[in-house]
């Protein structure tokens, strides 16, 4: 059960981590910013069915935030906690382990859902990206999004034993992710074959449920699911593998 005391104890603690704040709340939407300034990225492009890459762009900077905060942010938390016995000695009071786990989810999925919406904003006010025209179809990929980030998350945790292998084995996975999700380069705009593979990760289909969606369109039902199956899959590794010492 999540513990009110422990949640407020890792809010204040994140809120005094600004490195962790800049990347996951911030810096998606500065790097949205950067590419909108570039002139040809606010051109309809016929290849994208009349969109413009800045539109592609807005679900990509809300899933880079949900990367960072679920590969690179969480686990080395959660591992510093194991490696210095926090988890163990929690284990001994009344606010278990497993109230810190839920607490660290919380905050970070608040994060998430932060810059999301500063996201959403700046490209509505900045480049006149239109919000989500289907927005309980983009909400129920962002939730699905967020939890398959926040697994991926908490597996690393669960197969690094230091903070050190934590940070190595988030690098490994954090690039791949940034790769399907379309950072590089959005989904819409990969060749048909990769495209279909890519589709086959969770942030490859989460991004196109979320393009979709913003669209006006319900997300489609295989790529909402792929991402659900994905979430599952991840939880339930890291239910089998995630140990408190």
């Amino acid at each position: 059960m999540l513990s009110g005391a422990v949640l407020r104890t890792e809010i204040r603690l994140m809120c005094r981590e600004p490195g962790a704040i800049f990347w996951v709340v911030l810096f998606p939407t500065l790097l949205l910013s950067i590419l909108g300034l570039i002139p040809g990225f606010r051109e309809p492009d016929p290849k994208h069915g009349g969109l413009r890459v800045v539109d592609l762009y807005v679900p990509i900077a809300v899933l880079l935030s949900m990367i960072t905060a679920g590969i690179q942010s969480m686990p080395t938390v959660l591992t510093g906690y194991r490696e210095r016995g926090i988890l163990r000695r929690l284990s001994t009071t009344p606010a278990r382990p497993v109230s810190l786990l839920l607490a660290q989810i919380t905050v970070h999925g608040a994060a998430i859902a932060v810059a999301a919406v500063l996201a959403l904003a700046v490209g509505r006010i900045a480049f006149d990206v239109p919000l989500p025209e289907q927005p309980f179809g983009y909400a129920l990929a962002f939730v699905l999004a967020a939890l398959s980030a926040l697994a991926l998350g908490t597996v690393v945790s669960a197969l690094s034993s230091t903070t050190k292998m934590s940070s190595v084995l988030g690098s490994i996975v954090f690039f791949p992710a940034m790769f399907t999700a379309g950072v590089w380069l959005p989904v819409q705009s990969m060749p048909e074959t990769l495209q279909t593979i890519v589709e086959f990760s969770p942030l490859g289909a989460a991004s196109q449920s979320l393009d979709q969606a913003m669209s006006g369109n319900w997300p489609d039902l295989a790529h909402l699911g792929v991402t659900g199956l994905w979430a599952a899959l991840l939880i339930a590794v890291a239910a089998r593998w995630f140990r408190w010492e």
